[in-house]
């Protein structure tokens, strides 16, 4: 895949996130959250990558920072999704403890980079 692990589990993430509006429109017939998690999910990754592609320092902790927002609003659809039973408890659960890891890992990023430009 790529040079950057964050990349690489934002793709990874981003391709579940995919399976998982498929399976929600197809399988439940479910077309309202399934499409904010689809853009939310997807979006962490093209945030990843705008940053690793920006020329200053403060476009990286911009566009990591708004990748950090977009898993944010992950995880809220994905609990949305779960108490509405559009979802098993087990897909649930995977499917957040991978939210969750994209959240510390941006989170991450994004406050070191903050950090770096003061």
């Amino acid at each position: 895949m790529s040079n950057s692990i964050a990349l690489d589990k934002a793709i990874k993430f981003a391709l579940r996130i995919v399976g998982l509006y498929k399976y929600l429109t197809e399988a439940k017939k479910e077309f309202v959250l399934s499409k904010q998690v689809l853009l939310s999910g997807t979006h962490i990754a093209k945030h990843v990558k705008s940053a690793l592609h920006s020329r200053a320092q403060n476009g990286f902790s911009i566009e990591m920072h708004k990748a950090l927002e977009k898993a944010l609003d992950t995880e809220l659809w994905l609990l949305l999704l779960h108490e509405g039973e559009f979802v098993s408890e087990a897909q649930y659960n995977s499917l957040n403890e991978d939210c969750v890891e994209m959240i510390k890992l941006t989170s991450s990023i994004s406050k070191t980079s903050s950090e770096n430009e003061l």
